[in-house]
């Protein structure tokens, strides 16, 4: 089966995101076929979610896991120690009071 690749994605995504007048940004650009993308969704209030896509090996399903939750601080050392194993790591940066990151929607799996 057809993968898009990580650029194409990230893309994609962040019209989704314009499209719902969710501001959001590529903090670091990771490797565009095959990098593996990291969501932070920043409440503005101090504090944040980061949120990776797994794949099930079995299945192929993929799904988006929380990896992280608490002060925005903390949130940024879990990306920064995440990029330590993965420098071809996609990092986007959502901003938005109500949490909303929109990878629950149809095709952002």
């Amino acid at each position: 089966m057809a993968r898009l690749t990580a650029e194409f994605w990230v893309h994609a995504y962040l019209a989704r995101l314009r499209l719902a007048d969710i501001p959001a940004f590529v903090v670091a650009r990771g490797d565009a076929t095959a990098g593996a993308v990291l969501v932070k969704c920043n409440t503005l209030d101090g504090s944040a979610t980061l949120h990776q896509r797994r794949i099930d090996l079995m299945t192929g399903e993929s799904a988006w896991m929380e990896l992280a939750r608490g002060p925005e601080a903390d949130v940024d050392a879990a990306i920064g120690k995440q990029r330590g194993f993965d420098p071809d790591l996609w990092v986007i940066e959502v901003e938005d009071r109500a949490g909303r990151h929109l990878l629950g929607e149809p095709g952002l799996a």
